[in-house]
Formats: C-alpha cells, structure tokens, sequence
C-alpha cells in the first residue's frame, strides 16, 4: 500500500503552532514593520520546528518570489562560473535564491529560458552576453528588472556590466609584438548582424586586435579566422591558420576556452608552444591558471562583473524608475609560459 504524500506545512499550521495570527506570520516572512521582536522569535521557532518553506508562486502573488534568474551562453565557458561566483556571493545574505538556465547561444532557445524565467514571475534576470535583439531585451527588461553583462552599448531600460574588450585585445597584441612577434592572427567568433558587431564582446575584441596591430605598425600582418567561442571553435580556428602559407608564429584567442582548442590543434600539428607558437587567450578563468597550460590571458574579472550585476539588479528591484548604469571594468593582462619572445629567424 503506498504511503500517503506528506501534506505541505501552510502559513495557517505556522500560525497555529506560535499561537499568533496569519497576518502576524506574513509580517515576519516579509520583514514587514509591525512584528515585535518577541513575535518575531515566535514565528520563527515555528517556522524551524515545523519545517515550513513559503511557497514561491504564492509570494509571487503577493510581489515576490525571491528569486533571480540568471542566463548562460553556455555551460562549458569557466569563465561564467566566476560571474556566477560574484553573484552568489554577492546576494549570500539576502533572502534571493539563484536559479539558472543555459540560452544556447541562439535567438530562439534564448527567447524560451528568457520567457520561461519571466513566466515563473522571477523578481530580476542577470542575462550573460545574450544574442537577442536590441529591441528584445529592452521589451524584457520593461517588463522585469535586467541587468545585461558582457554586451556593450547603452539601454534606457536595462543596466550593464561589461569588459573594456578593446582594451583588453590591445594589452595582448602589444604583448606579443613587445616579444617581437609580427605574425600575430586572431580567432574570432563569426557574427554578421550590425547591431551584435557593434556591442558583443567577441566583436569588440576582434576590433580591439585589429586597431592595435595598425596602432603597431602591422596592418599587413592581421589574420583573422572567423569560428565560434569554443574548444572546437579553437581547434578549427588553429587549424586554417596553420594551413596558411607562412604560418602565424602567435595567435590571440579571443576567449580561454577557445585557446584551449588552439593549443590542440598546434600539438596535433607536431608544434610546440611556446618554442613555435605562442598562444594568448581571454578571461583568466581557472582553466587558464591550471598549471599544465599555464595559459597567458586577460583577466577580466568576472567576480567583480557578477557582484556589479546582483548589485546593479538589487537596487534595479528597490527602485524601477532609477536611471539605468553602465559599468565597465579595465581589465589586466596576466602574463604565464604559453607566451614567448619570437624567433630571431621569423
């Protein structure tokens, strides 16, 4: 015979086992003004003794759920993990949780996490590099509080959090060419629509590689292979510029994960790095620090752009009519062994 489902502990059974009203236990669970110490003490003895959890679709009607959605483009980029680090801790001893969903890094499956995010009534979105139009994001963000971090470009509805990405791609060709590099290529992720040209950070670094190579006197020498922000991506992006002619003698990858698939793709070609080729990538996540790859790359600091983007959110939530913020971080090159001085003879 099965066992009768354990019925869920209401706000009235909370009420009854402190011996107050219901008003008075709604007033504690809201940290509303009216609730004495001593019925604050009450209630929450009751609410431990009892285990009693408040229901979120019921504190969505009355306002809140107390729960912040945040998006990925994907889960396999570490860097992302940092951003969700300064989140969590940036909202560790609030009363929000963090619920996350992957959008894919399409239009479409972005538009379902997004919607299906607002339709559980989530009290503020953190959106990580979105790929949804413009228009889009600003017809969501009217609607719930967003912060969008990782894409450039002013919003009046939304707050951002970005890298200052052109900057961040001249520390690393100024780097190289310092190590008299002049060969320097670049692996980009393909993106053809003018409005994510202007403010995706992909974008802004493949500028940022091509300004400073003029800047340096090596307009002749950019090379760019145009794949994804991925380890395949990487891997494929290495291997059309290794195909060239005269090789590279160093490549930017425009994000770590990336360079890792780089660095594949140079081994399989029986190359060394960085006797043969240097490699740099981009976002200083735990993969680059690892001590067999030991990969010189751009902080960015994603810790700081997630605690920035709860920050930005949390006062987004107290106050919808303030006017939105956009903060850019200057990022910092960390310099490890996947980088050396260039060989006399190239």
């Amino acid at each position: 015979m099965d066992k009768p489902v354990p019925r869920r502990v209401t706000i009235v059974d909370v009420a009854r086992h402190a011996q107050v009203s219901t008003t008075a236990v709604s007033k504690v669970l809201r940290n509303a003004y009216g609730a004495s110490p001593a019925m604050r003490s009450k209630v929450q003895q009751a609410i431990a003794e009892l285990g009693y959890r408040p229901s979120a679709a019921a504190r969505g009607l009355r306002g809140q759920t107390y729960t912040i959605g945040v998006m990925l483009p994907e889960l396999r980029n570490l860097f992302f993990a940092d951003i969700l680090d300064g989140i969590t801790a940036q909202l560790g001893d609030s009363d929000y949780q963090v619920l996350l969903a992957p959008g894919c890094n399409g239009e479409k499956a972005e538009a379902r996490v997004i919607d299906a995010m607002m339709d559980r009534s989530m009290d503020g979105l953190v959106l990580i590099a979105p790929v949804s139009a413009k228009s889009r994001l600003n017809e969501v963000a009217r609607s719930v509080p967003t912060v969008v971090v990782g894409r450039h470009g002013a919003s009046p509805a939304y707050d951002t959090v970005t890298d200052d990405d052109i900057a961040g791609a001249a520390l690393v060709v100024e780097h190289l060419a310092g190590l008299g590099h002049r060969r320097i290529a670049h692996i980009e992720h393909h993106e053809t629509d003018r409005v994510r040209l202007a403010e995706m950070p992909n974008a802004q670094r493949a500028r940022g590689y091509r300004d400073a190579m003029i800047l340096h006197g090596l307009e002749a020498e950019i090379d760019i292979a145009s794949t994804s922000y991925t380890q395949t991506g990487g891997y494929l992006g290495a291997q059309q510029l290794l195909a060239r002619p005269v090789r590279p003698t160093a490549i930017f990858a425009g994000a770590d994960v990336v360079a890792l698939g780089a660095l594949e793709a140079i081994a399989e070609a029986g190359l060394s790095v960085p006797g043969d080729i240097s490699v740099a990538g981009y976002d200083n996540s735990a993969l680059a620090a690892f001590g067999p790859i030991s990969l010189t790359s751009v902080d960015q600091d994603g810790r700081q752009m997630g605690i920035d983007a709860a920050r930005l959110l949390v006062e987004r939530i107290t106050d919808r009519e303030r006017r939105t913020a956009q903060v850019k971080l200057s990022p910092t090159l960390v310099v490890r062994r996947t980088t050396a001085a260039a060989d006399a003879e190239d």
